[in-house]
């Protein structure tokens, strides 16, 4: 991908423009702002209510209905730009191809993990009582009835292979668009020079204009996030909060997982003692928790590496490979989300489609951006949960806290960016 997708600091010639750096503060104030709004009505003025939730409540929808409009074609755009450029890493050497290896090892690994660690989590530490069905009556109208009857395991395979693409589409049916994407990137990757460009080239550029609009779409953000969380306040008190509260645990912890693994790895596979890997870590993730970005850590990621004694044409090639393909917490965070949801909701998840969740999770790191969480949120979770059957409404409301759970998220992949440089050079040497 080219730098107008992959550098959140760019500036409008040379990139991104301004519009889509995501409000992600002014989105939580929205939150808390609407809870408390809501809160307040219902216990002291109940009798102003019924006016206010009229217009609350179009207007919640409007804006969630805005962004669920975002997610297929940004998703298929970056698919196929994702798959093209592993592709060309691929080609760029043995080191990169080994690489590549430990990245898919890591975000397999970590969507395993998650498939089993999220629902033992949340047998262990259950949806507090009363909070998952007061917010399942309140949380997008069109999610209501989505818990549905899963197919069997013929229906199941014979839908991966679209007898029509576009009505796959239409139906939401993502796992077939998603097989599609990845099939027709990859014959893109054997055609000429010139025509793969052409390919490449079209597809940047609907990824860049969608990120442009969702980034329209999350400025409005703080005024749909104020909406539905005053329904959602007004309607289900106190249960609201406690929920939120919760799901930013489960989902941090899934996520702490991956942070935690990073260390084994740079010690086993990477040759690092523990104690050094540690203390050199230390200045990265610093800077990964104030920026929330990889990217901006990339410079502290490269002089953790020279701290640790490995070789500047190891790290100079595998960090910004990283960056640019590698998000270490991604398949493990954004697969707990959508389980989480299916929990909230009570939507019965076969195998098949926790597989059809876990093998969606493990590629669309690949199609995901280097920007704040906020962004890619909704368009990195949506296809897993339209995969497994799991409504997106509720990813609405989620999105506003998901400043908390993106501090973990950043702070797992620019550890496990660097562990995985250790285990190349290691291999190397």
């Amino acid at each position: 991908m080219n730098q107008a997708i992959t550098d959140p600091s760019s500036g409008p010639e040379g990139g991104l423009p301004p519009i889509t750096r995501v409000p992600a503060l002014w989105i939580f104030l929205g939150l808390v702002g609407g809870l408390a709004l809501g809160l307040g009505l219902a216990f002291a003025a109940p009798a102003v209510l019924s006016p206010i939730l009229a217009v609350a409540g179009p207007l919640g929808d409007l804006w969630l209905r805005a962004l669920r409009a975002t997610i297929l074609p940004l998703v298929v755009a970056l698919l196929f730009t994702g798959v093209v450029q592993t592709v060309a890493a691929a080609r760029a050497g043995a080191m990169a191809r080994r690489a590549l290896a430990w990245f898919m090892v890591v975000l397999v690994g970590g969507s395993a993990m998650a498939g089993l660690f999220t629902p033992a989590l949340l047998a262990l530490v259950p949806i507090p009582q009363g909070a998952g069905a007061a917010l399942r009556a309140n949380v997008g109208a069109a999610a209501a009835g989505t818990a549905t009857t899963m197919p069997g395991f013929a229906d199941f395979v014979t839908s991966m292979v679209p007898v029509n693409v576009v009505t796959s589409a239409a139906a939401d049916a993502i796992l077939p668009v998603i097989l599609f994407t990845g099939v027709f990137a990859m014959a893109a990757t054997r055609l000429a020079v010139a025509q793969r460009q052409s390919l490449t080239t079209f597809f940047e550029a609907i990824a860049g204009a969608m990120l442009v609009v969702i980034g329209w779409v999350l400025w409005c953000g703080p005024v749909g996030v104020f909406a539905l969380s005053l329904v959602v306040a007004a309607k289900s008190g106190t249960a609201a909060i406690g929920a939120l509260a919760h799901y930013v645990m489960i989902v941090a912890l899934t996520g702490t997982v991956v942070f935690l693994a990073a260390y084994p790895l740079a010690v086993l596979a990477g040759k690092q003692p523990l104690a050094r890997f540690a203390r050199a870590m230390l200045p990265s993730q610093a800077l990964a928790l104030s920026t929330q970005s990889s990217l901006a850590s990339l410079p502290a990621m490269l002089n953790a590496c020279r701290s640790l004694g490995l070789r500047d044409s190891t790290s100079e090639l595998v960090l910004p490979l990283a960056v640019a393909l590698f998000r270490a917490t991604g398949p493990a965070m954004n697969f707990a989300v959508a389980i989480y949801v299916a929990h909230w909701f009570g939507v019965p998840v076969d195998a098949w489609h926790m597989l059809a969740g876990f093998a969606v999770a493990s590629v669309m790191s690949f199609g995901a951006v280097s920007l704040p969480g906020t962004i890619s949120f909704v368009t990195s979770i949506g296809p897993i949960a339209l995969a497994m059957g799991v409504p997106v409404e509720p990813l609405a409301l989620l999105v506003a806290v998901e400043m908390l759970p993106d501090l973990m998220r950043t702070l797992g992949n620019v550890t496990m960016d660097v562990a995985v440089t250790a285990a190349v050079a290691a291999r190397d040497d």
